[in-house]
């Protein structure tokens, strides 16, 4: 399974959007900035995140992007689905049926074995995404970044909120 780029943009911006002072906002410029992304399809993944009620928007010279909910209620999952839907990631096509050595006639009836061990899969790839929050992945970040890098992008990002 290979999810779109526009994933991983977004779990990065909510990342950079959970650590904004309330009633603060950033821009889709300086999200893109920050990550070294074009603007334009940067805004794509951002519109999917609004659409879905993740960020707030507003429009205006201090406008941009905040965070709809603490990041401690917005899970790994929230985002994924948000870009990419809440689809199954495996559809099962029942080829099986093709097969030229089952007797006339013969139906088989629920899903099978490939199937159900890959919807399995995709729910427990699902479970550990809705796991993991946001203030989560603050937390290990601020673990794995060394201190004045974290400090230092939080100033950037500060420097540039509305």
């Amino acid at each position: 399974m290979i999810l779109k780029s526009q994933v991983e943009w977004a779990l990065h911006c909510c990342a950079i959007l959970s650590g904004l002072p309330d009633e603060r906002y950033l821009s889709t410029k300086a999200l893109a900035e920050l990550h070294g992304l074009p603007k334009e399809y940067l805004s794509k993944a951002l519109q999917s995140l609004s659409q879905a009620g993740l960020v707030l928007s507003t429009l205006g010279p201090s406008g941009g992007y905040r965070l709809a909910k603490p990041p401690g209620e917005m899970t790994f999952l929230d985002i994924v689905e948000a870009v990419e839907g809440g689809g199954r990631t495996f559809i099962c096509n029942n080829i099986r049926a093709n097969n030229p050595c089952r007797p006339q006639g013969y139906c088989e009836s629920g899903p099978c074995a490939i199937a159900r061990i890959m919807w399995e899969a995709d729910e427990a790839w699902r479970a550990k995404l809705r796991s993991v929050t946001l203030a989560d992945l603050v937390d290990t970040l601020a673990q794995d970044i060394p201190a004045d890098i974290w400090s230092g992008t939080f100033e950037w990002v500060l420097n540039r909120a509305g």
